[in-house]
């Protein structure tokens, strides 16, 4: 066997610290917390829950969607890996922010005397804000692999139909977002199934289907 030199062998840009390379890879569990919370979100959505069991999201979404995220992006972050610090992270605070949003947001602009256009406004600008973000981070999913590019096409799709449905008080759109995301929910444990069982077994049990050489 050849011997190579440690100062030619490729490393990741966290291993030079001599922590990142130690801790375990972040990702299948990052993708688990944000499959769980669409999916019971958009269960809701889809109109496949009732109006008031949308309440029962709410503490997935702030301590598995929203903890549990922003915890796997600052562990990308010692990996060095951007593209999933930054999709972790942002995620994690997505699910944070919805949280406030349903339990001191929109009460607080009722309690301003907001009308139902004014709510369906906030709302929709906050879902516009996730599609701008979510479609320029599917052009770089488009370097990680299918299983990943695949998440976030079908997640930008579900956050262009939701800021439709919001902006024009549409159940249709809404529904369609809520079905767009159970499919999302659905790729993303795929993906973190295979993460997670690739890791476990160490070799490719799954396939995640590179795109490209990195």
């Amino acid at each position: 066997m050849t011997r190579q030199d440690p100062a030619t062998t490729p490393r990741p840009a966290a291993a030079a610290t001599g922590w990142g390379a130690s801790i375990a890879d972040p990702g299948p569990l990052g993708l688990a917390a944000f499959a769980a919370t669409t999916f019971f979100l958009s269960a809701r959505n889809a109109d496949l829950l009732n109006a008031p069991a949308e309440a029962g999201v709410l503490g997935l979404a702030f301590f598995y969607g929203g903890l549990a995220q922003l915890l796997a992006g600052m562990w990308e972050f010692t990996k060095g890996n951007t593209f999933g610090a930054l999709a972790f992270s942002s995620f994690g605070a997505f699910w944070l922010s919805f949280w406030y949003l349903v339990t001191k947001g929109v009460p607080a602009m009722l309690a301003a005397k907001a009308t139902p256009d004014d709510i369906n406004h906030a709302v929709g600008t906050f879902l516009l804000v996730w599609t701008i973000f979510t479609f320029y981070m599917l052009i770089a999913s488009l370097r990680v692999s299918g299983a990943v590019a695949a998440v976030f096409l079908f997640l930008a799709l579900t956050f262009l139909c939701l800021c439709i449905g919001a902006y024009g008080a549409s159940t249709g759109w809404t529904k369609l977002g809520g079905w767009l995301g159970l499919i999302t929910a659905v790729l993303a444990w795929y993906a973190s199934f295979a993460g997670v069982t690739n890791s476990t077994f160490k070799r490719t049990v799954v396939p995640v289907f590179p795109l490209a050489d990195r």
